[in-house]
């Protein structure tokens, strides 16, 4: 590895999601909770047989979706999902 350089676990969801070649099936492994996003596009790239193939760029080539904005909404169940447990974890629910 390059001095200077992250792993995935080291890099933000956001910074994650923007590489070309992570994998649908990469991103729904490392975060369940996008997959309703997908679902919300009526995509049917959840449980695909290509999905471990196919990246963000082509399930949004494929469904004509702008993909920045795409990317932006499974950043931000991301976020929300971290948030979430986060604050569930301060107030001391897991007691």
């Amino acid at each position: 590895m390059r001095k200077g350089c992250r792993t995935m676990s080291q890099l933000t969801p956001f910074e994650a999601l923007a590489d070309p070649e992570l994998t649908l099936n990469e991103v729904m492994e490392r975060w369940p909770q996008t997959i309703a996003v997908f679902l919300k596009h009526k995509m049917l790239c959840v449980g695909c047989l290509v999905n471990p193939f196919h990246t963000i760029s082509d399930a949004c080539a494929e469904y004509h979706l702008e993909e920045s904005g795409f990317r932006q909404q499974l950043d931000q169940v991301i976020r929300q999902s971290a948030k979430a447990a986060d604050s569930g974890a301060s107030s001391g629910e897991d007691r």
